[in-house]
């Protein structure tokens, strides 16, 4: 059987309390669905299905492919059941929302507040000039509020990109589509694709998931920022392991950020985890304390960082 062969929930499918609207993404972990609930609410529904462990080629059900991938996809099963219920207790306005988690199909399904707005990658895409400074701070010290609360919980990202961080209609930050479970599943399952995303994702990931830490979503997200500065994508962990070709920040963006701004973003990408900021509180102290003077930053833009450091609630 070949994963190619897999098939989303039809438009209109019944399941659970929810209908099936469209497919939003689909990817060799998972699918993911718009669906209304029952008082016509509209959420998204992400569906675990790894594609090469696991086959839908008609009806509902996921038929695994074999009983050598039983085990691999039951534990996967487990790990992203599990993340689905640590995720629910948490109630952050920059952490996607996870509302229901249940089993049906010989799968399971994790029910998510649906977000209006658009990516940061799509930001970064649309703009003719490299996004600016006071958006990078503000975006960025919300966002990590949220990754506080996620760090919290002894729980990781593992795949921050601007693909994954959500620019509502109001401008607040969202962190969506946690890569935690399918880093578990990956590492007993050498076929599925990548759990991370090169560019993104942090040496450690690659090459020793022993010294996984807050370091590692700290890397990636210096990583995003460094996207929003540069408008593309930072050389892979692994290549730059092997020879590093990365552009300092301090000297790609000196013509239009300050150097305390470059210089974080550089610190965050270092490869030794070490040499990393090793709390997302530490982080945020960084980018709030080192405001540049006019005419980069507007007045009052310290004050407006600082609040973004509130205990949350």
């Amino acid at each position: 059987m070949q994963a190619t062969q897999n098939q989303s929930l039809p438009i209109g499918h019944p399941l659970q309390d929810y209908v099936i609207k469209k497919v939003l993404s689909a990817g060799g972990f998972s699918v993911v669905y718009l669906a209304e609930d029952a008082s016509k609410n509209t959420v998204a529904i992400k569906e675990y299905l790894p594609t090469s462990l696991a086959l839908r080629s008609e009806g509902s059900k996921v038929q695994i492919n074999s009983a050598a991938a039983s085990a691999n996809f039951k534990h996967g099963l487990k790990c992203f059941f599990e993340e689905g219920r640590a995720l629910a207790t948490i109630e952050h306005r920059n952490i996607v929302r996870v509302l229901n988690f249940f089993r049906a199909n010989d799968t399971v399904y994790m029910v998510m507040q649906y977000e209006r707005g658009k990516s940061l990658q799509a930001s970064i895409l649309n703009q003719s000039q490299p996004l600016g400074e006071n958006f990078i701070r503000r975006v960025f010290c919300e966002l990590l509020n949220g990754l506080r609360e996620v760090h919290a919980r002894k729980l990781l990202h593992l795949d921050i990109k601007p693909a994954n961080i959500y620019i509502r209609l109001d401008g607040s930050p969202v962190l969506l589509d946690f890569g935690s479970a399918r880093q578990t599943l990956s590492a007993t399952q050498p076929s599925l694709p990548p759990s991370y995303t090169p560019g993104f994702a942090s040496p450690e990931q690659y090459f020793d998931k022993t010294l996984l830490g807050p370091w590692s979503d700290i890397y990636s997200v210096g990583a995003s920022m460094y996207a929003c500065i540069s408008r593309g994508t930072p050389p892979a962990a692994d290549a730059r392991r092997k020879e590093d070709k990365l552009i300092p920040a301090v000297r790609l963006g000196k013509a239009h950020y300050s150097p305390a701004l470059l210089e974080i973003i550089d610190r965050c990408l270092a490869l030794d985890h070490m040499k990393r900021p090793q709390s997302v509180l530490t982080l945020q102290k960084m980018l709030a304390d080192n405001i540049p003077s006019a005419p980069v930053a507007k007045a009052g833009l310290m004050d407006k960082l600082r609040q973004y450091l509130r205990p949350d609630t």
